[in-house]
Formats: structure tokens, sequence, C-alpha cells
């Protein structure tokens, strides 16, 4: 399997790839790539619709070439904890990151949220954020917002009376929750619509079937949120009871 660099030949057959409406895992096989390659490949350049794979090649000429000038400190080689491989945390960041891209989030979105939970204390400071992201703190100011607004993320104040901002076990249910009632929400207004359009038409018929698929979902869920609640504060090694 080829490893370092894309190069632009293999580039030229993403884009191909993408034209031809072939999934990433389809382009990554042809390629002999990993299906995380071609993704982080395809979002970090405009996305499946937008990508052009001369405008992707010479954007990472100009990225290797910021690489290069930029000081150790800048290109992220400072010791990390617990003797990792500081290559290896980027290279994980990134993907984690294109999930998130996926999931809907934009970029720097995206980044900020990776950042947190790739960080052992699982809270950083906007000040930390930009540092450890290398980007402006306004930049950072945008995404927290949003996060905080999703649910996803919440503030507090530490010892110092510096707003930190937090992802935990807590955070993650209460995020799963509201995602659970925001999908109950869209079944509610779906069943106003059978009043509307009358009952027995081809239209409230439809909507119907989408407010009992969706209450159907939101439910399902719920309970498996509430019954996983558990698995969040298990320990790593030990195993929840599960229901039987």
């Amino acid at each position: 399997m080829p490893g370092g660099r894309l190069t632009q030949q293999e580039r030229q057959q993403i884009a191909l790839g993408l034209a031809d409406g072939l999934a990433y895992a389809e382009v990554a096989r042809r390629l002999g790539r990993p299906t995380s390659t071609v993704t982080r490949e395809v979002m970090r350049n405009g996305g499946p619709t937008a990508y052009r794979a001369d405008l992707a090649h010479r954007a990472t000429e100009r990225r290797a070439h910021r690489r290069r000038g930029a000081t150790p400190r800048d290109a992220g080689t400072s010791p990390q904890p617990y003797g990792r491989d500081a290559a290896a945390v980027r290279e994980y960041e990134e993907t984690f990151t294109t999930v998130f891209m996926q999931s809907g989030l934009p970029k720097m979105t995206a980044r900020v949220l990776a950042g947190l939970y790739t960080t052992d204390a699982g809270s950083l400071t906007a000040a930390e954020l930009a540092e450890r992201l290398r980007v402006s703190p306004a930049s950072v100011s945008k995404a927290v917002a949003f996060l905080e607004g999703q649910g996803l993320i919440r503030r507090e104040r530490d010892e110092r009376r510096r707003e930190r901002y937090v992802v935990d076990d807590d955070v993650l249910y209460q995020s799963t929750m509201a995602g659970a009632r925001s999908t109950a929400h869209l079944g509610e207004v779906a069943r106003q619509g059978v009043g509307v359009l009358g009952p027995g038409t081809p239209a409230a018929a439809r909507l119907e079937n989408i407010a009992r698929f969706v209450d159907f979902v939101s439910e399902s869920i719920a309970r498996a949120a509430d019954q996983a609640r558990e698995i969040l504060h298990t320990k790593s090694g030990t195993s929840p009871d599960r229901a039987t």
C-alpha cells in the first residue's frame, strides 16, 4: 500500500471518482490508500462537490512550504505527554475533524471540538485553543459560541476566573438527548400538517408516516441514551452490566 503524500495523479483519480459518484471507500480502494486519507483530502479541499485536483495539489504544496519554514514549536513538534508521537496525534486530530465535518460541522468548529476531545483535561481556554490550533482568537470565539449553542460543549470558570470550554460525559449525554428532542419536534410539526392538508389526502398520509417514523427514532435514541449512560461513567477496562 503506498504511503506518503498524495501525488497529483492520485488527486486526479480522486476527482474522477467523485465525478462518477463513487464512495470514498471505493476511491480509496482503487488508489490503495486508507479511506481516511481520501476523506480528509476531499473535505479539506472544498468537499465532494467542489474538489479540484489541481487546486488541491497547489494548496497542499503551499501548506508544506509553510510547515518547512515554521519553527519546531509551530510545526507541532513540542514534547507530547505520555510519550505520544506528535505526528501521529496531529494525524488523528485531522481524521477526527473530518468525521465531525462529515456530520455537518463547519471546519473550524470541527477542529475546535476535535481539539477539546483529544486533550487529557477535556477543557481548554479560548487562548489555549487558539494556540493549539494556530488560529485567531476570533475564529475560536465563533466556533465555541456555535458549539455551546448546540449543547456540544459547556462553559465554566477555573480557579483563576478564566473561562474554560469543556467536553465531558454529561455534555455528550445531554447533546444526544437534545438531538432526540429536536428529532421529536420534527414529528410534531409533520403531524400538524395532517390537519392542515386534510386527513386521508395523499399529502397528509405522507406527513403522518413521517411523524410516526420520527416518533419511533426519537424515542429509540432517548431510550438507548438512558440505557447506555452508565458506559460514559465506566472506567476503561471494565464493562457495565448489560440490561437483559
